[in-house]
């Protein structure tokens, strides 16, 4: 490659979804010259629009919650569950844990392309429709091969590489640390509808998450947003979509066929845009980070969308790695793996407990029961909440144990 092909950077970023403008931001704000590289043109569709109110910590952090506050995005103060004819729900301003309790549900192409925005206001350089296609970390600094939209490649030299880049995954694929995850292959079906909601029991003001009165395994979310619409999907096993229609429209119409609750809420939905598809999405990776980069959120873990984490467990990765970034430039010694990976697997490993909980039925039993104790409710909300990395919390710090004894407590007769 010719020379004059080669610029110089501080910090890369792949990715300018919630956590490559997050960590953008925070790195700007400190001092740093920060490029971010986006394979897509803003706005762009992407899945996981209700937010836990953990996320606004990290916004505010990065300068851009007032920009939130503004954007007329649906408020969100906790989370509805529902199966058959049970209901309970869990309010995120009566939580265990300090923080910020309201959030909002999000149309995340709106979302992302604020967060963006916001970051690019605050001198954070983003160069849409680059793709990043090789990278080499062997040298005393990353050399990173890009190519624009038009075919055009040059390279970047530069101190440290941030992969924010999601589900693409870019340097899991590139540096061959992708790992099998722990969670069976599951499939969602979703789409976004003009919901025309008049039932006085729902709450426009929560997620709202269905168990499948029979299969205890599958579950829907329904999300309002603020403009009448709302997302909804079903996730499920693969072979739980055996014998239903392969149009993906009529399969996700079936399986709310078959949950009362959303047969009611949703009895004058408009069904005006074609579902869509995903599955194998559960992803883990061998390492967090290594000599000249680090892994934020999905690119690399992602365990489940039934506590709607992902984008909690982004933004945090997004934060946590900006310190230690920071500090890194300016000389000192980051132990990454202590201060980085072990952190933020405390909390995914929090998660990882209540997702296992809620497939096996131990903590549906939980979220159910109609005798618990509110301090044991204020607890559980907070995880619901996002604060899975509370060791303040019991059912943080001890989660695995807490949840089993709570749950032989909470299973029915």
């Amino acid at each position: 490659m010719a020379l004059h092909e080669l610029q110089q950077r501080q910090v890369v970023i792949i990715g300018a979804g919630p956590s490559g403008a997050i960590a953008g931001a925070l790195l700007k704000r400190k001092g740093h010259d920060v490029l971010i590289l986006e394979r897509q043109r803003f706005p762009r569709f992407s899945i996981g629009e209700s937010l836990l109110s953990h996320c606004l910590d990290f916004i505010e952090e990065a300068g851009m919650l007032e920009a939130v506050q503004a954007a007329g995005f649906q408020v969100k103060h906790g989370a509805a569950f529902g199966c058959d004819e049970r209901y309970t729900e869990f309010d995120f301003r009566d939580k265990f844990t300090a923080g910020h309790g309201s959030t909002f549900q999000v149309q995340r192409a709106t979302f992302d392309k604020l967060l963006a925005d916001q970051a690019e206001l605050q001198g954070v350089e983003i160069r849409y429709e680059e793709e990043l296609i090789a990278a080499d970390f062997a040298g005393a600094r990353p050399q990173l091969q890009v190519r624009r939209a038009d075919g055009s490649e040059y390279a970047i030299d530069c101190a440290f590489v941030l992969d924010a880049s999601g589900y693409g995954r870019v340097l899991p694929r590139l540096l061959d640390l992708e790992a099998p995850s722990c969670f069976p292959v599951r499939r969602a079906v979703f789409t976004h509808i003009e919901d025309r909601i008049d039932d006085p029991r729902f709450d426009r003001e929560k997620i709202l998450i269905t168990t499948h009165p029979e299969l205890r395994d599958v579950w829907y979310w329904t999300i309002p947003f603020s403009n009448g619409r709302c997302s909804l999907g079903v996730v499920a096993a693969a072979e739980r979509y055996e014998g239903r229609p392969v149009d993906l429209d009529a399969c996700l119409k079936e399986f709310v066929g078959e949950a009362p609750n959303l047969r009611r809420i949703l009895k004058n939905a408009v069904w005006d845009t074609p579902a869509r598809l995903i599955d194998g999405y559960s992803a883990n990776v061998k390492a967090l980070h290594g000599p000249g980069f680090a892994l934020l959120g999905n690119a690399a873990e992602f365990l489940d969308p039934v506590f709607s984490s992902g984008v909690t467990i982004a933004m945090r990765s997004s934060s946590m790695a900006a310190a230690l970034l920071h500090r890194q430039l300016g000389g000192e010694t980051v132990d990454w793996e202590a201060e980085f990976a072990v952190l933020l697997k405390r909390g995914v490993d929090t998660f990882r407990t209540y997702v296992e909980g809620w497939y096996d039925g131990s903590f549906q039993d939980v979220i159910y029961y109609e005798k618990a104790q509110p301090e044991i409710r204020r607890m559980v909300c907070s995880i619901l909440a996002g604060y899975a990395w509370d060791q303040n919390n019991p059912y943080v710090a001890e989660s695995r144990r807490r949840l089993g004894v709570l749950a032989q407590i909470c299973a029915p007769a």
